[in-house]
């Protein structure tokens, strides 16, 4: 696949994700999450979302409700660190991000995604960074979408990791 059709697929999967965006659609998820085994976990590295992503931000606050140790993702050089939640933030892309930290290993890392397959791989944003992360630090990669960003099969190359699973506003999708 060309990158102008992956640019061609990012963009119709932006907009069919802003149509799926809904307040009841992200409390599901929440919910999901919860009840899943993931929440029985120590440790989070969580997006910060943004625009039309499934929200994190109340998963963010019910982590650190729970005593749940929190990452956050902080562009260093090139590269993607997970640092601890702080509340003292810079944007980066309009990102808000944590002004410092040192990068910290998570059980769960919940992943920002345009469209996931039935193999749990994922269609990011362009960059590489959860790429990259995801070729120095183990954890469980779980993305956070909406049922409607599921295909059935995408492009992949050798340096994308599949996902361990995906949560919807519908269930949990597990992927082995």
């Amino acid at each position: 696949m060309t990158n102008e059709d992956k640019y061609s697929l990012r963009t119709q999967f932006k907009a069919l994700r802003k149509a799926l965006k809904s307040p009841e659609r992200d409390d599901a998820i929440l919910q999901n999450f919860l009840a899943s085994s993931f929440f029985g976990r120590t440790s989070f590295f969580v997006y910060h979302s943004v625009g039309s992503e499934a929200d994190t931000l109340k998963i963010i606050k019910m982590l650190l409700n729970a005593g749940k140790e929190v990452l956050l993702p902080r562009i260093e050089n090139g590269e993607m660190l997970a640092v601890p939640y702080s509340e003292d933030t810079e944007l980066l892309f309009g990102i808000p991000q944590p002004k410092s930290g040192r990068d910290t290993p998570a059980e769960v890392i919940l992943t920002p995604l345009l469209a996931f397959d039935n193999e749990g791989f994922r269609l990011g944003y362009g960059g590489g960074y959860y790429d990259k992360y995801f070729e120095k630090h183990k954890g469980l990669r779980v993305g956070l979408a909406y049922g409607g960003q599921a295909l059935d099969s995408l492009p992949r190359n050798e340096f994308d990791a599949p996902l361990h699973a995906v949560i919807t506003e519908a269930g949990v999708w597990h992927f082995t």
